[in-house]
């Protein structure tokens, strides 16, 4: 492991002289350690307010498509592809092209950056009167391609700042801001969409990236140094491969993807024209039943200390997944009004979901935080990355495809049955009976 030092050389640890007031702040009993730390904290902040941003786009942009476009089925599919697509092409190179190139906190800044100017010109070209879904659907694969590059750099930064016995601490804040971005995000998406138009919601997002950019730059951990050898772009796979942890997680999860991008590709499209939900009412519900995530980032350390991390993993992805079906289960309104059982049971799959997802998503970082060495962890994230998020694309135009040619209820079925079948394949894996090595346990306790 390398060593965790701040730009001045001290070990960043909450005893460490004024590392918790170098900003002004007191030290306070209830600040989770790792909020004592200036450098993570620092990191956090900017990760929080790119979340929330990120949370405003997964809205805006769909009612963007739907509302200012006039796009239909098929064309949400290719959206929604294109915006994981990159995962596929580039992620084993962004990963081996990261680890050798190091300096991963510049890059990530460079990635915030060129996100910003991309959104940035959706609500300038609405504004001009000028914006097009080929537009749309370019900026989406841009920002994407840029995501894949921040996140596997990501991978790498927060071990370089966060000490082994406190990854599971680590996560669950992470997360914890994840869950809370998803509470404030599609609210506040929904609202300026209601307000100013779905292309203008954008805005918010472009400028959280400057503020991700801000904090970064603010930071300076000691990285793990540029990788020199010759293991090559498949070295990241080759590691899965041999790994029965990482390749078991890696089957059932990409089963589980694809299948969610499926539902996702649809989902919004079918509130609003079938189910007659408005923009804002949307985002409220969306905003609400996100703090499903709050209740189970809160929670997930408790349930991993008391079944197991690698268990806790396999519940959540049954979490993630067998809710969605109450938005099929939904009735479809008779008129044109509120139907407070819609609302209802599209809150209840947002919530229950919420907290699968959440602890699914705060079990397996632990897990991969404690299994992968550092020397390839971009590297393997980058593998993992192109894989899992490479069947999204193809979930999202097969959902679009099935959405359009036997109707939006029936492809949301199809895609609700096979996340519950993905999640299912971890079952005999040796994920269930996956703890935490030595040297961990005591921050899962």
């Amino acid at each position: 492991m390398a060593n965790r030092a701040g730009a001045s050389g001290e070990r960043n640890t909450p005893d460490t002289p004024g590392t918790a007031d170098a900003e002004g702040l007191p030290r306070r009993r209830f600040l989770p350690p790792l909020l004592r730390d200036v450098t993570f904290r620092r990191y956090w902040t900017g990760a929080t307010v790119s979340m929330v941003g990120d949370q405003v786009t997964s809205i805006a942009v769909p009612l963007t498509a739907v509302l200012a476009l006039h796009s239909g089925a098929a064309a949400m599919g290719f959206l929604t592809a294109l915006q994981w697509l990159p995962s596929l092409l580039f992620g084993m190179h962004a990963g081996a092209w990261a680890d050798r190139r190091g300096r991963r906190r510049q890059l990530m800044i460079a990635c915030d950056l060129g996100r910003f100017v991309l959104l940035g010109t959706v609500p300038v070209c609405w504004a001009l009167g000028v914006l097009t879904l080929g537009q749309l659907l370019a900026v989406v694969f841009a920002a994407g391609t840029l995501s894949i590059l921040f996140d596997v750099a990501n991978a790498t930064l927060f071990v370089s700042i966060v000490r082994r016995e406190q990854y599971v601490d680590g996560q669950s804040l992470l997360y914890g801001s994840r869950a809370m971005s998803f509470l404030l995000g599609p609210s506040l998406g929904g609202l300026l969409a209601q307000l100013l138009t779905a292309p203008f919601a954008l805005v918010a997002d472009a400028l959280s990236f400057l503020g991700s950019a801000f904090f970064l730059r603010r930071i300076d951990p000691s990285e793990p140094p540029a990788d020199t050898g010759t293991g090559g772009v498949t070295q990241g796979l080759r590691f899965i491969v041999r790994s029965p942890i990482v390749r078991a997680s890696l089957i059932g999860v990409a089963v589980v993807n694809f299948f969610n991008l499926m539902f996702f590709a649809l989902v919004t499209l079918y509130a609003v024209r079938v189910l007659h939900v408005s923009a804002g009412l949307l985002g409220l519900i969306l905003g609400c039943g996100a703090t499903g995530g709050l209740l189970g980032a809160w929670l997930t350390k408790a349930i991993a200390a008391r079944i197991g991390v690698g268990m806790a993993y396999v519940a959540g992805c049954f979490g993630f997944t067998a809710p969605l079906a109450l938005v099929p289960l939904a009735p479809v309104p008779a008129g044109h009004g509120t139907d407070w059982a819609v609302v209802g049971l599209l809150f209840g799959a947002e919530f229950l979901s919420g907290f699968g997802v959440m602890v699914l998503d705060i079990s397996i970082g632990s897990i991969f935080a404690a299994v992968i060495p550092d020397a390839v962890r971009s590297r393997v994230t980058g593998a993992f990355t192109a894989i899992n998020y490479g069947t999204r694309p193809a979930g999202a135009l097969l959902g679009g495809l099935l959405g359009a040619a036997l109707g939006l209820h029936t492809a949301l079925w199809i895609a609700v049955i096979g996340g519950v079948a993905g999640a299912a394949l971890l079952v005999p894996s040796p994920l269930p009976r996956f703890r935490m090595p030595e040297g961990f346990a005591a921050a899962a306790q």
